[in-house]
């Protein structure tokens, strides 16, 4: 990719790769009859939104204006929300909006009966059993706010409830999956054997277009639920449908030394790829590897007053310079849907790679967009 002529820092959002991860989705799909959502949450470029329209059953959002986004932009596909809460206000516009609702809590569900007519209601469950290590990416870690316990069910369900959810996994393979679904089976088989009940939706955090990812204990995973309870399964991943299906650009201002060579960039992991700093996480960085892998090893810095904004340590296989262009991967997901102007940092611009090879500038960003905000 020639970014010679690109402005920085920027985002080039890789169409071709984007299909390819749409078709092992859609192959998902067409083998199991299971619907797969795009989750918001991960990628909200909604001028893709047509094309993920043509694999996908719809989206799912975690808000309104998600809801109101997967509802314009891909028409006439589902359009799916869970939050922990709905406002009065907010559930009033998400009535008109969703056609499938998923409520925390059936008190929750109980201040919103009336004005379900029409809609397919769920109940997110908290199966209590996660293998995510992390708390703050765990949704069942102990006194979790997200879901259901078995303990708390009801005796009996509402008759307008249709459905169950649970999300439990965090760039997770199928294995995982596989023994959630067994435990989703043990504690609320008989929630899921009630003839009100059509579908079950499974979450996202499936790293289903992975190198690695086993498709195969998947497709049983989906086919076991769909076939003992005869249930419409969902799935929503976000990472999965944009998985390395973008690349960040940025260009080094200046090399200074204070113990380690260090490298400024016009990129900030704090304003434009947040999750190096909350996960944490490493991007990968074409031609970059470990720290001390390769002859010359730099720390990159970022542009901001923040002590900590800093990408991480990478080393090359020569000197980088003041003009260099360094190029970021994976880097679709959670980057422009997280993005923000601290320090009145420039949010970087878009571009789309089309398959046929050429860049097209998308969007970019000034001081209009800073100020706006505030």
């Amino acid at each position: 990719m020639n970014t010679g002529k690109l402005k920085t820092p920027c985002y080039v959002m890789d169409e071709e790769k984007l299909i390819e991860n749409l078709k092992i989705l859609k192959s998902v799909s067409d083998r199991t009859g299971a619907k797969i959502l795009l989750a918001q949450k991960a990628f909200s470029m909604y001028a893709f939104y047509p094309l993920i329209g043509e694999y996908l059953s719809g989206t799912t959002a975690s808000s309104l204006n998600e809801a109101r986004l997967g509802h314009e932009e891909m028409p006439g596909r589902e359009t799916h929300i869970y939050a922990p809460a709905y406002s009065d206000d907010d559930f009033d516009e998400i009535t008109k909006l969703c056609s499938h609702v998923v409520f925390n809590s059936f008190s929750q569900f109980e201040r919103r009966r009336s004005k379900c007519g029409g809609i397919s209601c769920g109940i997110r469950i908290n199966p209590e059993y996660s293998e995510i290590e992390t708390d703050m990416y765990n949704p069942c870690f102990p006194g979790s706010r997200m879901g259901v316990t078995l303990s708390n069910f009801p005796d009996r369900l509402p008759p307008e409830i249709s459905g169950l959810h649970f999300h439990t996994m965090c760039e997770q393979n199928s294995d995982v999956l596989r023994r959630t679904v067994l435990e989703v089976d043990k504690k609320f088989s008989k929630y899921l054997s009630l003839p009100q009940i059509k579908w079950i939706n499974f979450g996202g955090g499936h790293h289903i277009t992975r190198d690695d990812y086993d498709i195969e204990t998947l497709i049983k995973s989906i086919e076991y639920m769909r076939d003992k309870y005869d249930l419409t399964v969902y799935l929503e991943p976000g990472e999965a449908v944009a998985l390395n299906a973008g690349y960040l650009v940025t260009e080094v201002m200046d090399i200074i030394n204070n113990g380690i060579d260090i490298a400024i960039v016009d990129a900030s992991a704090a304003c434009h790829m947040p999750d190096v700093l909350e996960m944490p996480y490493r991007p990968p960085l074409e031609g970059g590897g470990l720290p001390n892998e390769k002859a010359y090893t730099y720390r990159l810095g970022c542009p901001t007053c923040l002590a900590g904004d800093v990408i991480g340590d990478y080393s090359f296989d020569k000197p980088i310079k003041a003009g260099d262009r360094l190029v970021f991967g994976d880097m679709a997901i959670y980057t422009t849907v997280k993005n923000n102007t601290f320090n009145g940092i420039d949010l970087p611009a878009i571009y789309i790679r089309r398959r046929s090879g050429t860049i097209e500038l998308y969007k970019e960003f000034g001081y209009e967009d800073f100020k706006q905000r505030l």
